[in-house]
């Protein structure tokens, strides 16, 4: 069985046991969390698809670490000017490990 939810902007295929890293999420490490935003669920050759989402769908998942990704570098200058600046940008990310899809028929 596996889904499909959208969180942070993007949407991810999940099933239970996954480690899945979005966008940061408010909570601690080891708190549970429900993902309510599910757009699709298959189960076998059986297919649940939301217009948009599913109301009685949801995922439950642990956080199991609160970090940042690797640095994006901006870097601008004008040409003929000697205008150069470079500065950077670390986006806070949440990693999830999916407990169960639950879905009530």
């Amino acid at each position: 069985m596996y889904a499909i939810v959208k969180t942070g902007g993007k949407q991810y295929k999940v099933s239970a046991g996954d480690i899945l890293t979005v966008e940061k999420i408010e909570g601690k490490i080891g708190d549970t969390v429900f993902l309510e935003d599910v757009l699709m669920i298959s189960d076998g050759g059986k297919n649940e698809i939301g217009t948009p989402k599913l109301a009685n769908a949801k995922i439950a998942a642990e956080i199991i670490s609160q970090t940042k990704n690797k640095k994006v570098i901006i870097y601008k200058s004008k040409r003929r000017k000697g205008y150069q600046k470079k500065t950077g940008h670390r986006q806070p990310v949440t990693r999830l490990k999916i407990k169960e899809v639950q879905f009530l028929a």
